[in-house]
C-alpha cells in the first residue's frame, strides 16, 4: 500500500515546514509519480520472487523516487541491487498492465493472512470507515494500494531508474515495533535526467556535512553524550557565533530587543499554549524534587509570558523579542541525521507583539532582515504562502474568521511588497498561516529557509493585552519569525553549499602563516599578532613539519589565505599570498593586504 513516512524536515521551530530535494521541478508531475509508484510495485514483485513470504510495509512515492519496507527472512545488502534491477527491467519490457479493483475487507484479510503489516493496514481502513479496499493487480501480484499507477509498464523507461540504498525503518515509525528493511530507488522520465541526478548525488556525497564536519573539526557526536546531541569544536563554535552576531546586528538595526529564557518549563505552559497536544510525544520530561518540568520544545510561550509581565499601552507596541537559544525535541533515533535533524536545536527565534494596524510594517521589517541575510550567502529566495487545509479545519487552532483574516493579511503584505508567490494549502502552522522562503543551493537542492508567521491564537490563549487609545483592553497580534531557524540545520546546508570553503568572514581561520624554519617563527608570530589586532583570525603553523605538509594542511582546512614566511619575506614589505583555490601566488603590500582583507570581511565578500 502506498503510505506516508514522517517527513524528514526542518527544525527551525514549530513554525517552519519541510525542506525538499528536487533535481528539476518540471519532472515532478503526476505521470512521473505514477512511474515511481509503479516501480515500487515491480520491486516488490522481484523481492517476492526471491522471498515469497516477505512482509510488505509501506511503499510511498517520495521526491525523486520511491521506497518500500520489507520484513525479510535474512539480511540483504546493496550487492543485491543489480540482480533486482535486472529483474525489474525484464518486467518493464513485458508490458505489464496495472489494474485497479476494489475488494471487501474479508477478501483483503484473507489475502494477507500471513502478512501482519497489510493486515494491520486493512483493519485501519475499516476502522476509518472506508467501504472497501483498493487493490492493484500487476501480472500475478495483487497489492493493497490506493494508487495511482501507470496503465502499462511500457510507460516506464527501463534505463531511467536505479536502486540507491538500504536503511532500517521501524514499522509505523515506532521503536517499539519491528525493524524492517527499507529499499530506496530513484526514477526519472529519461536516462539523461537520471545521470544528472546521480552525478549531483556523487557531488553531494563529497560535500556531506557529516564528513566535512569531522575533517574541518567543526562538530562531533558521542554515544556517551547521546545521539542527536552535537557538540561544537572551536572551529564550529566560531561559525555559530559569527552567524549569531550577524543576525543580532541585522535585528538590532530593526529595533529588536534580546531576551533570555530558561531551558525548562512546567507542563502547564505548553498546555496553555496548545503545544502540548501537538508535541507531547516529542518532549523530554525532567523530574524535580517537587515539580515536573519539560525541556522546552519551542520558545514562543516563554516570550508571551515575558510580554505579559508588565502592563502595555498602545504606545508601547510593537514589542520585538529576539533570542538565540536552545530547545529540545525527543526525535526518533532513526530520523536523526548529522546536524540536519538533532535533539538539541539552537534556534534563531523572534516574536513580535503588535497592534493589528502594525502587522504589515512589522512583517515588512522582518522581510528586510531575511532578504539581506540570504543575499549574503548567495541564496535567491522563492516565496510560498502557506495556508490551512480547508478540508481539515480540526487540525488548526482558532475559528474560521480569524484564519480568513490572517491569510488575507499575509497575502496583502506580499502584494504590497510586490513579491511573486505561490499558495500552498495545508502547509500552515497549527496556529496560523505563514510565509515560507525557499532557495536552491549550489547543488540545485531546494531548501526551506525562513518564515514569517501570523498568530492571533497564542495572544488569546495567554490573555495578552494592551490598552488601546480609548482605554479599553484589547489583544495584540503575534508574529513568529525565523531567519536562519535551526542553526544546526542551517550549518548543515551551508557546509554542503560551500563544500566547507566558507566565505572569508565566516571561515574559522582566515589566514594561515607558515614559517619555513625555526628562524622564521618569531617574525611569523609578530605578523600574526598584527593581524589579530585587526580582528583577523590567524593560525601560525610553527610545528616541526615540512613546508609542503603545512601547505597541504592549510588546504585541507580550506583556509582562505596562506602566507609562507622565509628569509625573502622577512626582508620585504610585501607578502606572497596563496589564495584558496588558486595556483598563482599574489604579491601584495602588507598594509594593502591588511586593509583589503578587513574590507572583504566587513563587506562579507567571498574573497579578496
Amino acid at each position: 500500500m502506498g503510505g506516508t513516512a514522517r517527513n524528514f524536515g526542518s527544525q527551525d521551530n514549530d513554525c517552519v515546514g519541510y525542506f525538499h530535494i528536487i533535481i528539476n521541478t518540471k519532472y515532478i508531475d503526476n505521470n512521473i509519480e505514477k512511474i515511481r509508484h509503479s516501480l515500487s510495485h515491480l520491486m516488490s514483485m522481484a523481492i517476492l520472487e526471491i522471498y515469497p513470504k516477505a512482509g510488505l510495509g509501506v511503499g510511498p512515492v517520495i521526491e525523486n523516487g520511491f521506497y518500500q519496507d520489507y520484513d525479510l527472512p535474512e539480511n540483504i545488502s546493496e550487492k543485491n541491487f543489480p540482480k533486482l534491477e535486472k529483474r525489474i527491467r525484464q518486467m518493464i519490457k513485458q508490458k505489464i498492465d496495472f489494474v485497479q479493483h476494489n475488494v471487501s475487507f474479508e477478501e483483503s484479510l484473507k489475502e494477507y493472512k500471513h502478512d501482519p503489516y497489510k493486515t494491520e493496514l486493512t483493519l485501519d481502513l475499516k476502522k476509518a470507515g472506508e467501504k472497501n479496499v483498493s487493490f492493484y493487480k500487476s501480472d500475478w501480484f495483487e497489492n493493497l494500494c490506493k494508487g495511482p499507477h501507470v496503465k502499462n509498464t511500457s510507460e516506464i523507461n527501463p534505463d531511467a531508474f536505479k536502486l540507491t540504498h538500504l536503511a532500517g525503518a521501524y514499522w509505523r515509525g515506532s521503536e517499539k515495533n519491528k525493524m524492517l528493511t527499507r529499499i530506496y530507488g530513484v526514477a526519472f522520465a529519461d536516462k539523461k535526467t537520471l545521470d544528472e541526478y546521480l552525478k549531483m548525488q556523487e557531488e553531494a556525497e563529497k560535500r556531506d556535512h557529516r564528513k566535512l564536519g569531522q575533517e574541518l573539526q567543526l562538530f562531533t557526536f558521542s554515544e556517551l553524550v547521546g545521539p542527536g546531541l552535537p557538540m561544537f569544536m572551536p572551529n564550529g563554535t566560531i561559525l555559530m557565533r559569527q552567524i549569531a552576531a550577524y543576525l543580532e546586528n541585522l535585528k538590532v538595526a530593526q529595533g529588536y530587543e534580546f531576551v533570555d529564557i530558561p531551558h525548562l518549563a512546567k507542563t502547564d505552559l505548553y498546555k496553555t499554549s496548545g503545544h502540548w497536544d501537538k508535541f507531547k510525544d516529542d518532549i523530554f520530561h525532567v523530574k524535580g524534587k517537587v515539580d515536573e518540568f519539560i525541556l522546552k520544545p519551542m520558545n514562543c510561550p516563554h516570550h508571551a509570558t515575558i510580554y505579559s509581565a508588565i502592563p502595555r499601552s498602545y504606545r508601547d507596541l510593537p514589542v520585538r523579542y529576539a533570542e538565540m537559544t536552545k530547545m529540545y525535541r525527543d526525535e526518533q533515533t532513526g530520523e536523526l541525521h548529522g546536524l540536519s535533524r538533532v535533539r538539541s536545536i539552537t534556534i534563531d527565534d523572534t516574536h513580535i507583539f503588535c497592534r493589528p494596524d502594525q502587522i504589515l510594517d512589522e512583517a515588512g521589517r522582518a522581510y528586510k532582515i531575511i532578504k539581506q541575510f540570504y543575499k549574503t550567502f548567495g541564496f535567491p529566495l522563492k516565496i510560498e504562502l502557506s495556508v490551512r487545509d480547508p478540508k481539515h479545519p480540526e487540525k488548526y487552532l482558532g475559528d474560521n474568521a480569524i484564519w480568513q483574516k490572517s491569510e488575507r493579511t499575509l497575502e496583502l503584505l506580499l502584494k504590497t511588497l510586490k513579491l511573486e508567490y505561490t499558495i500552498h494549502e495545508g502547509e500552515a502552522a497549527f496556529y496560523g498561516p505563514k510565509i515560507d522562503f525557499k532557495s536552491q543551493d549550489s547543488l540545485g537542492r531546494t531548501w526551506q529557509l525562513s518564515t514569517i508567521q501570523l498568530d492571533f491564537n497564542l495572544p488569546e490563549r495567554f490573555k495578552l493585552e494592551f490598552t488601546d487609545q480609548k482605554g479599553a483592553k484589547t489583544r495584540p497580534v503575534m508574529l513568529h519569525i525565523a531567519v536562519a531557524g535551526s542553526i544546526e540545520r542551517f550549518l548543515s546546508i551551508i557546509i554542503e553549499h560551500y563544500a566547507g570553503a566558507f566565505p572569508v568572514w565566516l571561515s574559522p581561520v582566515q589566514v594561515a602563516i607558515i614559517p619555513v624554519g625555526k628562524a622564521h617563527i618569531n617574525h611569523s608570530k609578530k605578523l600574526a599578532k598584527e593581524l589579530a589586532e585587526e580582528n583577523i583570525r590567524v593560525d601560525v603553523y610553527d610545528d616541526n613539519e615540512t613546508v609542503g605538509y603545512k601547505i597541504r594542511r592549510a588546504s585541507k582546512f580550506k583556509i582562505p589565505y596562506t602566507l609562507v614566511i622565509g628569509d625573502k619575506e622577512m626582508k620585504s614589505s610585501k607578502l606572497h599570498v596563496r589564495v584558496r583555490g588558486k595556483e598563482k601566488l599574489r604579491v601584495v603590500n602588507k598594509k594593502s593586504f591588511f586593509l583589503s582583507i578587513a574590507k572583504t570581511i566587513a563587506e562579507k565578500k567571498r574573497d579578496l
